[in-house]
């Protein structure tokens, strides 16, 4: 009798590990297509189940409670990480935790992502409650667990161990080599030393420029310096803007016939790269006003604490400016009510005080928005000669659903209710109401004395939501494959009437470049240092992106390098067909010199903050 009892009280442990380690092996080949029994049994399985048998030994008045709330929130917990990798193409931190409060901001797109498949991981979930009813009547003990423990905890510590020796420059590519959760132990590390793997050196203009391939010539220098001096400035975000959509027809209808319009007295720009981090749209503000890297992991809204930061607003009202931005969205979404002042905005106005009307996805129309700065800014024209705005759209936003009386687009049947579709259908209103936009500026008597710069956030068709069709009909509407290339370029427009006339330039640049390049045009030179430059002079650029592409992946004038991911091998691309090549000639070199640049960023960014 005694033996059956004793086989009894340790047979659920087992059983329990069993279980939780099929789990674990399922995230692996799920999220990062590791197959390996070996590596999941030693690198991420013992620190799972430490948790699991501490809590044994801990909760022993609620024992199987608490096992079936931890497997519980192990399923929720793998359930985001898989969404989020399907969506964003990377693994979320424990940064991304903190961000949960934004997802009505995607909310939409959720529905998109999911498979019948994921509710596998809760499976277990459900099959333990017979087991808790079974061995509740057993005289069933975890006294062993504590063995258990120790064994898991020397693994675990080991292995932990072992990561800390390893560079943390791609969080997915580590995850997947040295375990999730001791990913997020490097990360936290780092953070906590302010700015991870910054640089501590001074780095000259000159030496900056020499390490994208430039001579340095001072701003003042420049051709185009001044051309555009005492102008007003209006920037306008728009969301989800990719370039391809410009100068490009569909059932014989252009998709941006306004913008296209604009050309005509615009300098474009098409081979600009977004470089934005986790805080998406925030993030491409970010690069906007600091022509400083995002953070990445973090969004970059999230490290500031109140203090002013260098930014072009600061800069234009020392030249005198009057600055204002404008934006349809809750100001807590990606602490903009911290951003906003950091950058020096004297008129802030967001979804607190737009009107709530022709709701479109999770705020007011972009019509309402646009109307709304007109009536703003005939306001601000009298206190100030010389106005900024920054204008930043929401209609364009995933999942691009879009009302039928709002869809200008008569679209071929093959492209109804798909993805590209709505797509393309959103574009199309934005455009519209820039057109309207452009058109009050004239009614106003002020376009032919402002400088107007137009460009795009990031992607707005990426992940899991762009099905094979989608694919198919991309590469319909292209021509070729719908590549990297396609996803990452946004157009760049800077309209200065009276001095271009339709230009096209393809020097390769970043969002990191805006900035530069738009106060070079006003004669205006910054007090603190940039890391961009300006797109007019430089035709050689060193750029690197955080978070969309694997850490120390680099776009350069003729090659695009990504490096070795979760999921996939390091891979190098000619730029310009975005085929394959295994030219690696100067490869190493072109890492260390784009990794050196961001950490350069870091370095300005940990010294303005130390500053204040």
């Amino acid at each position: 009798m005694d033996k059956v009892s004793s086989t009894v009280f340790h047979y659920p442990i087992l059983l329990l590990l069993v279980v939780l380690f099929i789990k674990i092996y399922a995230f692996q080949v799920v999220v990062f297509e590791n197959t390996s029994v070996f590596h999941v049994l030693v690198v991420e399985f013992p620190m799972w189940a430490l948790v699991l048998c501490t809590l044994m030994r801990t909760c022993k008045k609620r024992t199987w409670f608490a096992i079936w709330l931890y497997s519980l929130l192990l399923s929720v917990l793998f359930i985001v990480v898989v969404y989020y990798t399907r969506y964003f193409s990377t693994v979320p931190s424990y940064y991304d935790v903190k961000q949960i409060y934004q997802s009505n901001s995607v909310g939409g797109t959720v529905a998109l992502l999911g498979s019948p498949y994921d509710f596998f991981f809760f499976l277990d979930v459900v099959l333990i409650l017979p087991l808790i009813w079974f061995f509740k009547k057993k005289p069933t003990s975890f006294t062993s667990a504590k063995k258990w423990a120790i064994g898991f905890g020397c693994i675990a510590l080991v292995m932990t161990v072992i990561a800390f020796r390893y560079p943390l420059i791609d969080v997915s590519y580590f995850a997947k080599k040295h375990g999730y959760i001791q990913s997020q132990f490097v990360q936290a590390y780092a953070n906590s030393l302010g700015k991870a793997f910054a640089s501590q050196e001074y780095m000259s203009e000159k030496e900056l420029e020499s390490l994208k391939g430039n001579t340095y010539v001072p701003a003042a220098k420049h051709s185009t310096f001044g051309i555009a001096k005492n102008r007003h400035v209006f920037i306008i975000q728009v969301e989800s803007l990719q370039e391809f959509t410009l100068n490009h027809k569909i059932n014989g209808q252009e998709i941006t016939p306004n913008l296209n319009a604009l050309l005509k007295e615009s300098a474009y720009f098409d081979n600009v790269y977004q470089q934005i981090g986790a805080g998406n749209t925030s993030d491409a503000e970010w690069l906007m006003h600091t022509s400083l890297y995002p953070e990445g992991m973090d969004p970059t809204v999230n490290t500031l604490e109140g203090e002013e930061i260098p930014s072009l607003v600061w800069t234009l009202k020392k030249n005198g400016y009057g600055a204002a931005t404008y934006h349809a969205d809750d100001i807590t979404y990606w602490s903009r009510d911290k951003l906003y002042p950091a950058l020096g905005f004297d008129y802030i106005y967001t979804s607190n005080e737009m009107p709530n009307e022709k709701e479109i996805g999770f705020g007011p129309a972009d019509e309402v928005l646009f109307n709304f700065v007109d009536k703003q800014l005939e306001k601000q024209l009298k206190t100030h000669e010389k106005m900024y705005s920054n204008i930043i759209t929401l209609t364009s936003h995933t999942p691009f659903e879009m009302p039928e009386e709002y869809e200008f687009l008569d679209l071929p049947e093959d492209y109804k209710d798909t993805y590209v579709g709505n797509y393309f259908q959103s574009v199309r209103y934005t455009d519209e109401q820039i057109g309207l936009f452009i058109k009050q500026l004239k009614k106003l008597g002020i376009y032919d004395e402002s400088v107007i710069l137009v460009y795009g956030d990031h992607s707005g068709l990426h992940g899991a939501p762009v099905t094979e069709k989608d694919k198919t009909l991309l590469k319909e509407f292209l021509g070729h494959e719908y590549t990297m290339q396609d996803r990452f370029v946004v157009p760049v427009l800077f309209t200065v009437p009276g001095h271009f006339t339709g230009e096209t330039y393809s020097h390769l640049g970043g969002q990191i470049d805006l900035m530069p390049t738009l106060l070079n045009l006003l004669g205006i030179e910054h007090d603190t240092q940039m890391i961009g430059h300006n797109l007019f002079h430089y035709k050689k650029n060193l750029l690197g992106m955080r978070y969309y592409l694997p850490g120390g992946s680099f776009i350069s004038d003729k090659t695009f390098y990504s490096a070795p991911s979760a999921k996939h091998p390091a891979s190098i691309y000619d730029r310009k067909t975005m085929k394959k090549i295994k030219n690696t000639n100067r490869l190493q070199e072109r890492i260390d010199n784009t990794l050196s640049i961001m950490e350069y960023s870091d370095y300005i960014r940990k010294e303005q903050t130390e500053d204040e």
